[in-house]
Order: C-alpha cells, then structure tokens, then sequence
C-alpha cells in the first residue's frame, strides 16, 4: 500500500511538472505574441511619422541637372539664380568648394555639387549656373551658392508623388535626401540643401 502511495505521490508530481512546464510554454507564446504586436505597432508608427514627413514635403522645387540626373531644392530655399562668374579660391578649403563670389557687394561661398556628391568634374559650359541658397546655419540666415550642370524647371510635387528614400544599407549615408519624386518615367532626388551645406 506504501508503495502504491509513493506511486501516485510520483505520477502527481509529474503532471505537476507538466502543468507547470505548460504554463510556462503558454507564458512564452503569450510574450513572443505581445512582442510581436509591439513590433507590428512600432512599424505602423514609423510609418505614420514617415507618411507625416513626406507631407511636409510637398509643395514647390526648383529642379536642377547634375550628369544627366535630376535634383531638386525647396523653391522657399533659393534666393536666386545667375551665370558662372569668377570665384576667388581660398586656401585650405575641401575640394568641394571652389571659393568666394562678390555678388552685389557681399560675398558669398561658392560650392560645386558635382564634387560634393563625388561626380567626375567637368569643364563648365554655358548652361552651367550657380544657385543662391538661403539657409539657416547656427539659427542665422546665410547665403550660400551651389554650382550646377544646368537648371531645369519649377515643378510642383504633391504627396501622391513622393515616396521615401530607399535603404542602400546602414554603412551608407542619405540624410542629404528628403524624398523621392515621381514624375511621369523619371525620378527626381529631392535634396535636403541644408544637410549637403553644413
């Protein structure tokens, strides 16, 4: 009989165990649920924030040519456009940008976006300009020019038109893109000036 009581003392002690070995299963299904909802909720919110970043995207650019690709800056950005003129180079400065211009009395840096993004410099021709830009550095307002192959047109771009920066992987940098735009067959890179001129 003692035997018999050590038996289903041994058999209870399993189910015991497989009770508690199956609550622990269903405490980790129910975490790995709760983990992936939070990841599915996380994505839906990084899709909001960037549908929300995309429509402060829309509105007006002034589209540009570099090496037969297309650009694009904010119009609110451009203060004006002129004619390639002569640049008074300075020492010690980054290849990229050419120097100084005196533009009405006030001198206004110079620099060459075809160096910036790293493109084969070409000999400058008379479609080649430089774009005034206004920004805003250390919350003052500056002048800057950029000198582009050719400027193309105004264009208006809605958010139907835009879509987010593809990912070319984590060891590459697309912080100078704000978006995409869509135009009939083509695509236009649409720049954040301010993040290419600091």
């Amino acid at each position: 009989q003692e035997e018999v009581v050590q038996e289903e003392v041994v058999q209870e002690e399993v189910v015991q165990e497989e009770v508690a070995q199956e609550e622990v299963a269903q405490e980790e299904v129910a975490q790995e649920e709760v983990a992936q909802e939070e990841v599915v909720q996380e994505e839906v919110v990084q899709e909001e924030v960037l549908q929300e970043d995309l429509l402060t995207c829309e509105g007006k650019y002034l589209t540009f040519s570099l090496e037969n690709q297309e650009y694009g800056i904010d119009i609110l950005k451009i203060k004006e456009i002129i004619g390639m003129m002569d640049i008074s180079v300075l020492p010690q400065m980054p290849h990229f940008m050419k120097g100084v211009i005196n533009l009405r009395d006030k001198v206004i840096p110079i620099m060459d976006l075809r160096t910036r993004f790293g493109i084969i410099e070409v000999d400058y021709t008379e479609r080649t300009c430089i774009i005034i830009l206004e920004i805003l550095i250390d919350n003052y307002a500056k002048n800057i020019g950029v000198i582009v192959d050719s400027v193309c047109e105004v264009l208006p771009i809605d958010n139907s038109e835009l879509e987010k920066t593809p990912s070319f992987g984590h060891d590459i940098d697309t912080n100078y893109i704000l978006a995409m735009a869509k135009k009939q067959d083509s695509v236009k890179t649409l720049l954040n000036i301010d993040e290419i001129v600091h």
